[in-house]
């Protein structure tokens, strides 16, 4: 099925081709001929899915057809976890909105910036990208109406609910307007989203597409078994003798992230580190470079994670475990998106190994171990 049979105007779909969209992933498929009808939407697909373009493409074709503000009462609003997402979910906006005949303006706000240069970017705006905390600031500073909202958005409602905004949202659902489309997508389906699917929707399409359990069938797993003063030195020697580009490394804490990145530094590997106490500037710029190719290799904690987007990223390695094996699938599902192949590495401390048995078993995966004790590591 092409793009051209969904609906969408001859100047997106040529946007779409030079965006190299060959043709609709699955929710696409199902989400943009539902949302260009007006219909509300709960889709429930893993990261990586093709989600974002699935809302985008069908709310700005939408927005073409209306009546667009001219001042600060938005049209869309598209509520996000975290400013990484809402930087690129913004991007994507504005990368389609080039195509259209009428001027779209899109924005994204977040904490963890100065609200002044918001503010005085909010006129105009047509869809806005928020982060919940950020948002009421605004709202509060008198930079923002809700009451003229035709569409919201929720993106990754599974993690905003996890990580605490329910108390905000639940704020800002009060200033909305009754009347309106709402979509609403998650990579998982809890008791919370059921309720919220009751509360907010009216007669939506459902779309369930694989989980990422499902997905990790695209994934290569492997394990390698090291002594924990051996593993900065293993790393250096995957990365090197494998010839990995593009490398996503996770570690559990902030200052060890700091300290891998560091140490590829010195040994001759371009990388970089990202996570919660550097700056926006810093983050926005790490990320770019990562995806561009000019750092080799971005050491993650799990909480940035969640607004890490990059399709056909290759290679995942888990310098540390992670606590849960709902965040070990998390993880490894940064690559093997987009239908796309990816590999995923683990280091694997003795102290390691139990926490490891527990993981394969919870995903019903059964990872190959390589002793690593044989490996010359001198030099690296």
């Amino acid at each position: 099925m092409p793009f051209s049979s969904l609906g969408l105007s001859p100047s997106l779909q040529k946007a779409l081709l030079a965006e190299n969209y060959q043709e609709p992933y699955p929710i696409q498929k199902e989400a943009i001929p539902a949302i260009l009808d007006g219909k509300d939407v709960f889709g429930i697909a893993p990261t990586g899915s093709g989600k974002t373009a699935s809302y985008v493409l069908p709310i700005l074709m939408n927005l073409q057809k209306g009546n667009i503000n001219k001042s600060r009462h938005i049209n869309v609003l598209v509520l996000v976890p975290t400013r990484e997402l809402a930087v690129q979910v913004r991007e994507v906006f504005q990368v389609f909105s080039l195509a259209l005949p009428e001027k779209i303006k899109s924005l994204a706000v977040f904490g963890g910036a100065s609200i002044n240069p918001q503010m005085m970017a909010m006129n105009g705006v047509h869809v806005l990208v928020a982060t919940p905390g950020r948002l009421l600031e605004l709202i509060d500073s008198n930079a923002v109406h809700l009451t003229d909202i035709e569409t919201l958005v929720l993106d990754e409602a599974d993690k905003m609910l996890n990580l605490g905004f329910k108390e905000e949202m639940n704020r800002i659902f009060a200033m909305l307007p009754k009347k309106r489309q709402n979509l609403l997508f998650s990579a998982t389906l809890s008791d919370d989203l059921t309720n919220m699917n009751q509360l907010l929707l009216h007669n939506p399409l459902i779309i369930k597409l694989a989980s990422e359990t499902d997905n990790i069938d695209l994934i290569t797993q492997s394990a390698y078994l090291v002594s924990d003063e051996r593993k900065g030195p293993l790393l250096r020697y995957l990365i090197k003798t494998k010839n990995l580009k593009q490398v996503l490394v996770f570690t559990s804490s902030i200052l060890r992230a700091d300290n891998v990145a560091e140490k590829l530094w010195k040994n001759g590997i371009k990388a970089t580190s990202i996570h919660s106490k550097k700056s926006q500037e810093a983050r926005t710029v790490a990320l770019r470079e990562f995806k561009s190719g000019k750092i080799r290799v971005l050491v993650a904690t799990d909480l940035i994670s969640r607004g890490i987007d990059i399709n056909f990223l290759p290679y995942v390695i888990n310098y540390e475990l992670p606590r849960s094996p709902k965040d070990y699938i998390h993880r490894i599902g940064r690559t093997g998106r987009a239908e796309s192949p990816g590999e995923a590495i683990s280091l694997i401390t003795p102290l390691d190994e139990h926490h490891f048995t527990v993981i394969q078993k919870k995903i019903g995966r059964s990872i190959s171990m390589f002793e690593s004790k044989d490996i010359n590591l001198q030099g690296f």
